[in-house]
């Protein structure tokens, strides 16, 4: 299946009914006064986020989605019923914008979480509404309020704790597969991966996070050369980057030359994204003689003024992964708790509002 990130759809929620001027006419009733009623409240247009579905598929072909309008209002004080809504399932990380003015309406970042888009109109009044002691007849009547309309921008951008990062071929995919749940393409040629994959890493009892690999990664990425720019902005959500870097690549090139320009696109493209908790990773040590496997390392790490942690895995075989699963285990545990405290102490500056009428000066003075 295509994997589709990015759509424009137009929703509508439906009109409100007409209100209706009718009289009661029955026999033995010679003065049965005014019996139209109000019209029905138009639909409204929900998204729900589905946490069955990973791509914006669903919207690549329809893209227009109205409500059913609602009921006009009907004589013997019969009110029109109201249309009925629709909801439209997105993808878990989509975020919802204005086409015209780019605003961001809505995030959708939990499973089953609902949000209004379009709010469908009321209905009109109808002559019954209207009638007074002054007024036993009125004819008065009202037509429904139109429903809102828009045009909306759907950008997905995945919920995944960790991002994978590096040239083409230097063996993401083959390490998401080694660690984690998911079955990526694997091969022996550049751009395999031609859409990002998601995997669970289970890292032992009730500690397990996301990781998420996108298409690699080349230079001139930032300007919109190759696949790995147009699925960068599902990186922005991660907590943290492994770039993983091919100790033996089939042309030859330096690794350290490469990672150096896999880090200049990420900074062209993102400043954000940049600074964010980013670690080494060398890959595909099989494929290096044991007696050269430090010193490789060592000498990229020394060109690329390296500071952050590196580590040493063959993604193929194995070597290493654990180690790696769980310090990145660890380093997600460290980064929540550390956000709860900071919302904790945050909490607990802002303290409890102060009594009604009191001043902010009599507060704790014990006289």
């Amino acid at each position: 299946m295509k994997f589709v990130d990015e759509v424009w759809i137009d929703v509508a929620a439906g009109d409100g009914g007409n209100g209706c001027s009718a009289f009661r006419r029955e026999k033995y009733r010679e003065f049965g006064g005014p019996s139209g009623g109000d019209g029905g409240r138009g639909g409204h247009v929900y998204a729900l986020a589905d946490a069955n579905l990973n791509t914006l598929m669903d919207f690549r072909h329809a893209r227009r989605f109205r409500a059913e309008r609602g009921q006009h209002g009907m004589g013997s004080d019969k009110f029109g019923a109201a249309g009925a809504d629709t909801t439209l399932k997105m993808p878990v990380g989509t975020i919802i914008s204005d086409a015209e003015t780019g605003e961001v309406l809505f995030e959708l970042l939990e499973a089953g979480q609902t949000v209004m888009l379009a709010r469908g109109g009321d209905g009109g009044f109808g002559n019954l509404r209207f009638k007074t002691s002054t007024n036993r007849a009125p004819r008065k009547k009202t037509p429904g309020w139109p429903g809102e309309a828009r045009k909306l921008r759907l950008e997905l951008k995945v919920l995944a704790d960790v991002g994978l990062l590096g040239l083409p071929n230097a063996g993401k995919s083959t390490f998401i597969a080694a660690v984690s749940n998911a079955r990526p393409k694997i091969a022996d040629y550049p751009f395999t991966t031609l859409y990002p994959n998601l995997g669970v890493v289970r890292a032992g009892p009730e500690r397990s996070f996301v990781v998420a690999d996108i298409p690699g990664l080349i230079e001139g990425a930032s300007e919109g050369a190759g696949l790995g720019h147009q699925f960068l902005r599902h990186l922005q959500r991660t907590r943290l980057l492994l770039h993983i870097i091919d100790l033996a690549p089939m042309d030859d090139t330096d690794p350290a030359e490469q990672a150096a320009s896999i880090i200049a696109e990420l900074k062209a493209y993102d400043p954000a994204l940049h600074e964010k908790p980013r670690w080494l990773v060398f890959n595909k040590l099989d494929m290096v003689p044991e007696d050269e496997r430090a010193g490789r390392v060592a000498d990229v790490v020394r060109r690329l003024q390296w500071q952050d942690r590196v580590f040493e895995i063959s993604a193929l075989t194995r070597a290493g992964c654990d180690r790696l699963v769980h310090a990145v285990a660890d380093h997600l545990a460290e980064h929540a708790a550390a956000q709860a405290r900071a919302e904790a102490e945050a909490g607990a500056d802002s303290g409890p509002d102060p009594a009604p009428g009191a001043d902010a000066a009599d507060v704790g003075d014990p006289a």
